[in-house]
């Protein structure tokens, strides 16, 4: 037979995969660089990233998706507890509060809290994001609690947002320079732990 060898692939990722690279990282540095989510277009993604806009609608069905791809990309995925004690994981969760390994984060992520507000839409985006971490520490919370670890009566969710707070609070607004950052979580939580624990 003759003809039906395949031709040699190119070594590396399949262009596709590269593309859909190359559109992420250039939606997340023109956020980087001051475009809003309101202002950022397909155009201008499409012009940063070299490629077509057909080349974008063809992986996402509008601006909503991509950016809701890209930001999942810039914040990455959230720890995940190891299980060996409640304190141990809420360690791991709180210190990843706010923490970026990206640089671009921190210029991107504040800019999201006033369009949040300002646009249902973004809301349920930023919400979106956000909501893998409240579930993994509601996880390990509820896990304390079914093991008698933690008080039967907490309140995880208002338990979530005093672990969480501090640490946004810091990273974002550097509120108390004089605090040492690396050993906050553990602090946040130990002083936490002193009321939720089981009597």
């Amino acid at each position: 037979m003759t003809g039906t060898t395949d031709a040699p692939r190119s070594p590396g990722r399949p262009r596709s995969t590269r593309a859909a690279e190359a559109i992420i990282e250039a939606t997340l540095d023109l956020l980087a660089e001051g475009s809003t989510i309101e202002a950022i277009s397909i155009e201008a993604i499409a012009a940063r990233a070299g490629v077509g806009k057909a080349t974008i609608y063809r992986r996402w069905p509008g601006k909503g998706a991509l950016l809701h791809d890209a930001l999942r990309t810039l914040k990455g995925a959230p720890p995940q507890p190891v299980g060996r004690s409640v304190r141990e994981d809420l360690i791991l969760l709180v210190g990843a509060v706010g923490h970026n390994l990206d640089p671009r984060a921190a210029k991107i992520m504040p800019c999201l809290v006033p369009e949040a507000q300002r646009s249902p839409e973004h809301y349920a985006l930023y919400q979106n994001i956000i909501e893998p971490r409240r579930a993994a520490m509601r996880e390990v919370l509820r896990r304390g609690i079914r093991a008698g670890e933690l008080r039967a009566d907490l309140d995880v969710e208002v338990t979530m947002a005093m672990l969480t707070g501090p640490m946004l609070i810091q990273r974002v607004m550097n509120w108390n320079p004089d605090l040492d950052e690396a050993g906050l979580p553990e602090k946040v939580v130990d002083g936490l732990l002193a009321g939720i624990r089981a009597r």
